[in-house]
């Protein structure tokens, strides 16, 4: 019977998924293609001093992309720093540095890797004023950024890119608010808390007391999921029943994690003028999808050890009302989004199925990905794809009628080297470093030997990749960790950012060049299959050797 529920769930997410593909992606490019600004753009545009109507080169759209996210991540600081002054702060004290600078990074880089117990450190002003708003905002800003890539593969002979400002409005007030108002009135409906109750304390069955924290939790929940961000509200996430009651909602937070980053690809083919590019790219994200999901929920599902046998599976960490089937899909969905969130601990996995996790991770969630970072990483792997192609059989690679020349293929090479070194080099130096490898391992893992070496391993993939899930072995509240992680967080999602907007600088200035019998025909089933190869190869092959020391020589084991 929970083999039936959960096909039936999967049958029931791809049906769903199916259904607002081509019209939300259609709308995404209709929305950022021009037409006439809504009366309350207009007055966010006086508000920001913006001109909408002039556009932006990528030099200065970057500019306006850092600056916008380093007042994000001085104010969310400030609010931490100030909380005990700040009405709502339900009588916590002030965050302390290093975790104030963590969490701020955290959010405003799109990650919401959490380091603490949110209910009783912070208060619900910092909650909705600082976590939520970047949950919003952090998300507008990497479907921008996706969009700005799109409109330089699309453009001819161009200097500018779009602007900033109006990507990042429309984005708002057109898309994340409106959905995200709906969604929170559904999850009202399945049971999700949307209060300012505090702490409220009650006298249990057996006579004893137990403090139930209450809280602004429906409206945060949906453009946690929507914006593919993740931060809980609650130290259990979407394990809490609070923010996850019931098998229904269970399936509707996975529909939402995927349907921004599902239906971009449509976005990206209507704007390039050929759908069928966008539905290249979806073959190719929906093909890893369903290989990562089946093998993480066998590897859960036929869990070693006496007690997984008589459960039926490695229930371990795992919500009754969600079973392995629910557990595995919403991990799964998690993990090969940006979104973090988790409905079961990935602590508790068997060491292959949190391989798995780790694996999505390190793809570089692209399949498919996070709100915008999703679409203009699989792009970006694309351009390389020509480029090997181009160079199998002797001829200038070229996308979409542009020319992938030595500086495209630098600024895209070098794009997929960042994650890789910061999540190599932070596990390094968390071992190595002399006093921090015996903070690290006295403080920080729980579990010794190979396990401990993935909890690490686990935290700068997560970090580096703007995941923001963990493994919840690691005690991450340290002066190390909030730092290394804070920096790795940062310089994971604007880093990139830096040579996606380049690239599409560099192809937005190109005129587009006619196909010829000899153009690598980038919407068949021949270009799915080398993206496909490009993926695993450049990117999963990367991680090999240290999966090899970690949760692989603990699943062989």
């Amino acid at each position: 019977m929970a083999v039936f529920f959960g096909i039936l769930q999967i049958f029931t997410l791809v049906a769903v998924l199916a259904i607002i593909y081509r019209p939300l992606g259609d709308y995404m490019a209709r929305m950022f293609s021009g037409g006439r600004d809504l009366r309350i753009e207009r007055g966010f545009y006086r508000l920001l001093g913006v001109n909408p109507l002039s556009e932006q080169s990528w030099r200065a759209y970057l500019r306006s992309v850092l600056m916008f996210s380093i007042v994000g991540l001085l104010f969310v600081y400030l609010l931490q720093r100030t909380q005990a002054i700040l009405p709502y702060s339900l009588g916590l004290p002030a965050v302390p540095e290093g975790l104030a600078f963590n969490t701020a990074s955290s959010f405003v880089a799109n990650t919401n890797w959490q380091s603490y117990s949110p209910e009783v450190t912070m208060g619900y002003t910092v909650q909705f004023a600082g976590l939520a708003v970047q949950n919003f905002v952090s998300a507008a800003v990497g479907i921008a950024v996706a969009v700005a890539l799109v409109r330089g593969l699309s453009r001819r002979g161009s200097s500018t890119i779009g602007n900033f400002w109006v990507d990042l409005t429309r984005g708002l007030w057109r898309l994340l608010l409106p959905l995200s108002v709906v969604v929170a009135v559904v999850l009202l409906i399945g049971g999700v808390i949307q209060n300012f109750n505090g702490f409220v304390s009650l006298t249990t069955l057996t006579g004893g007391s137990q403090t139930i924290p209450g809280g602004p939790v429906a409206s945060q929940e949906a453009i946690k999921l929507l914006g593919t961000n993740g931060g809980g509200f609650f130290n259990a996430n979407s394990a809490h029943p609070f923010e996850n009651p019931t098998a229904w909602t269970n399936l509707l937070e996975i529909v939402l994690m995927l349907a921004i980053p599902f239906s971009l690809p449509r976005t990206f083919g209507t704007m390039v003028g050929d759908k069928r590019q966008g539905t290249a790219i979806l073959a190719v994200m929906s093909t890893i999808f369903a290989v990562s999901l089946t093998a993480m929920t066998i590897f859960e599902a036929s869990g070693a050890g006496t007690a997984a046998r008589a459960a039926g599976g490695a229930l371990e960490g795992k919500e009754d009302r969600f079973g392995i089937f629910g557990s595995a899909l919403f991990g799964s969905a998690s993990t090969l989004t940006s979104t973090g969130a988790v409905n079961s601990m990935h602590d508790s996995f068997t060491a292959l199925g949190g391989m798995m996790a780790m694996l999505n991770m390190m793809l570089g969630e692209i399949t498919p990905g996070g709100t915008g970072s999703g679409l203009y990483g699989m792009l970006v792997l694309a351009i390389i794809t020509v480029f090997i192609a181009g160079l199998l059989v002797g001829r200038t690679p070229e996308y979409l009628g542009k020319k992938i020349g030595p500086r495209e293929i630098k600024l895209a090479s070098i794009y997929i080297l960042i994650t890789p070194t910061l999540v190599l080099a932070g596990t390094a130096l968390s071992i190595a470093l002399p006093g921090v490898r015996e903070d690290v391992l006295k403080t920080s893992i729980l579990n010794s030997g190979l396990h401990g070496l993935s909890e690490v391993l686990y935290a700068f993939t997560s970090a580096a990749n703007n995941n923001g899930s963990a493994f919840a072995g690691l005690t991450a509240n340290t002066p190390w960790f909030n730092t290394a992680l804070g920096i790795a967080m940062l310089l994971g999602r604007f880093l990139p950012i830096v040579f996606v907007l380049a690239l599409a600088g560099s192809l937005a200035a190109q005129e587009k060049i006619p196909a010829t019998t000899g153009t690598l025909p980038t919407h068949r089933p021949q270009f799915v299959g080398l993206l496909l190869g490009v993926v695993v190869i450049v990117t999963a092959l990367t991680y090999f050797p240290v999966l090899a020391l970690g949760p692989l020589a603990e699943g062989l084991n």
